[in-house]
């Protein structure tokens, strides 16, 4: 489908006019309503975002000699990530556009140390979780790497059917804390163990979690060791824009050693217009998110981020006694911010179109069929009204059971 760029400018006064309009039936995320997509930590935060992004909105962190500011920011950001994630003494990291750019980056570093340090070739493969987020299918599709999704074990990754899965032409192992579906963290230490005794890269996915399970522990909860605090794990991933409530996009990819890393670099000089490096894949780098997430991690600061995380947990805690109360059956032992719950005796995906129906938009999970909530400090305020819609759509639900429901998709 095509459209006409109109002949003539429009007035500002205008397009926000019409720009409302179109957004009248975009869930009221401000609300609370949502609990996928959006990272709510509340209006003084959203207001830093804001004002950061736009201060500099059109810089360019292609070019470090011209904006040090933006180099000296995501250097900064980097670091308080190793920081929190036990990078050790010579430990790296770059800042990415999202969570699917930081794997598909890790991914390229790791296929490219086993081209090149290992000298490996042929046919590679990734071995996965069955848990694990498909960025790295999306990643071994345009690298060509095959893709081994292992059972799991408990609704968690089996170390030992892992490794089992390995073989010489193994690129990374991959675990996840925690995992999208179920907000359950991996063993990361055991993965950790097998993945070291074999030599085998092991990636974590912590796009979730990297910046909510540190202040987690802070505020006491007993999270086991998932990140570079484990010797095996050689890569991760950690998005700033999920529960570092960092404008989007903002990610973060690590490396246990800049000889890992160095793998990912981009570094090309065979064209008339000199040496082209970049440390990712991208050329242009949005100056505002990398401006947005130095100011809000300064803005909120250790004591800011366990406040703001205690209350995305208690909103956890609330709802998952409440689903218990109504019937429903908690998958695993969530810790953070995420919870899925299911039931057999209704079509909890009927369930969720009937939330949906009633303003909430959320994401459900399809093994086992059930309900999936991502949830933000601003829930903290809203959980009585989600349960008791929910229980109002359960009784809806079981009044017309049998009634066709739709597939369920997390975007798209």
């Amino acid at each position: 489908m095509t459209h006409a760029l109109p002949q003539q400018g429009t007035p500002w006064p205008d397009l926000s006019a019409r720009m409302d309009a179109m957004s009248a039936h975009d869930v009221k995320w401000r609300d609370g309503r949502a609990a996928v997509y959006v990272f709510n930590a509340g209006p003084d935060v959203e207001e830093v975002q804001k004002k950061a992004y736009l201060r500099f909105m059109s810089e360019n962190g292609l070019g470090p000699a011209a904006f040090p500011s933006l180099k000296q920011m995501e250097a900064e950001v980097v670091g308080y990530g190793l920081s929190l994630l036990h990078g050790p003494d010579g430990a790296v990291g770059h800042m990415t556009s999202g969570g699917t750019d930081s794997i598909q980056m890790a991914v390229k570093a790791a296929r490219d140390y086993t081209r090149k340090a290992r000298g490996v070739k042929g046919r590679l493969n990734i071995v996965l979780p069955r848990s694990a987020h498909p960025a790295f299918d999306k990643a071994a599709a345009v690298m060509e790497i095959e893709v081994r999704r292992v059972p799991l074990k408990g609704w968690l990754a089996d170390p030992q059917a892992m490794i089992a899965a390995c073989d010489a032409s193994t690129v990374m192992m991959v675990g996840s804390a925690p995992c999208f579906p179920f907000g359950l963290i991996d063993p990361i230490a055991e993965l950790g163990e097998v993945a070291a005794a074999k030599g085998v890269w092991l990636h974590v996915d912590a796009c979730v979690g990297g910046y909510m399970a540190p202040f987690v522990r802070m505020n006491g909860a007993d999270i086991a060791p998932f990140d570079f605090e484990v010797p095996g794990v050689w890569s991760m991933s950690a998005d700033l824009h999920k529960y570092g409530y960092c404008a989007k996009g903002a990610s973060t990819v690590f490396f246990r050693a800049e000889a890992l890393r160095d793998h990912m670099v981009f570094d090309l000089d065979v064209w008339p217009a000199g040496r082209m490096v970049t440390p990712t894949l991208a050329g242009t780098r949005p100056g505002g998110a990398i401006a947005s997430a130095w100011a809000v991690m300064n803005f909120l600061g250790v004591e800011g981020y366990r406040a703001r995380h205690a209350l995305a947990v208690g909103a956890r805690e609330t709802i998952e006694d409440g689903v218990k109360a109504l019937g429903f059956s908690v998958v695993g032992a969530p810790q953070l911010g995420l919870i899925a719950f299911t039931r057999d005796d209704v079509n909890c995906h009927a369930i969720a179109r009937a939330m949906y129906e009633k303003g909430w938009v959320t994401s459900a999970i399809t093994e086992p069929k059930g309900l999936h909530l991502m949830l933000s400090p601003i829930h903290a305020g809203v959980t009585a009204a989600y349960l008791a819609d929910l229980e109002a759509a359960l009784a809806a639900v079981k009044a017309r059971a049998g009634a066709p429901v739709a597939e369920v998709r997390y975007g798209g």
